[in-house]
């Protein structure tokens, strides 16, 4: 098997962090749609007025993958409250994003140096970040592949990696 680069999510504390460093309207909209909906970086990026559906409360994104080559696999996301109302706020006056995928890395990077976390920090790790907060909330690993946009469920596994201590609080919690 070829080597997996191993994925750190946040912990708890640590996103706590991050949340709280975010400062200006631009690293809140960021940082809380990346945790809240995994999206990559270039979805992000490339979010429009057209990919949301206010009154079903989601986000319809064009991914990675599908069966014309680049982008044409859909998927739906929901919108979480604090979402919903950073992108009512962007789009009331402009129809995308605004960002380039660079000025999304460099962002997170700025708040995460802020927040003090140690770790690197990229939107893919706000991406494992939110795959495990998830399954944490008890969500299937099959929705979870379907919010991801996987084809596979062995992909969507990858993202699954806790820490040690996190699989003994869950034990603790469970048992």
């Amino acid at each position: 098997m070829p080597y997996q680069h191993k994925r750190e999510p946040l912990n708890r504390e640590e996103t706590d962090r991050l949340v709280n460093a975010a400062e200006s309207f631009e690293e809140k909209l960021v940082v809380f749609t990346l945790l809240d909906t995994g999206l990559r970086v270039a979805e992000f990026a490339g979010l429009k007025k057209d990919n949301i559906q206010w009154q079903e409360r989601r986000l319809v994104i064009f991914g990675k993958g599908g069966p014309y080559g680049k982008k044409t696999k859909r998927r739906i996301v929901p919108m979480t409250g604090r979402v919903r109302l950073l992108l009512e706020k962007q789009f009331a006056f402009e129809n995308e994003i605004g960002m380039s995928d660079r000025t999304v890395q460099r962002l997170v990077k700025r708040v995460a140096n802020r927040a003090g976390i140690a770790k690197p920090v990229s939107p893919h790790v706000l991406r494992h970040t939110f795959s495990v907060m998830c399954v944490q909330k008890g969500i299937s690993t099959r929705a979870l592949q379907s919010l991801l946009g996987h084809d596979r469920l062995s992909t969507t596994e990858l993202y699954l990696n806790l820490s040690p201590e996190e699989a003994v609080r869950e034990f603790r919690e469970k048992w």
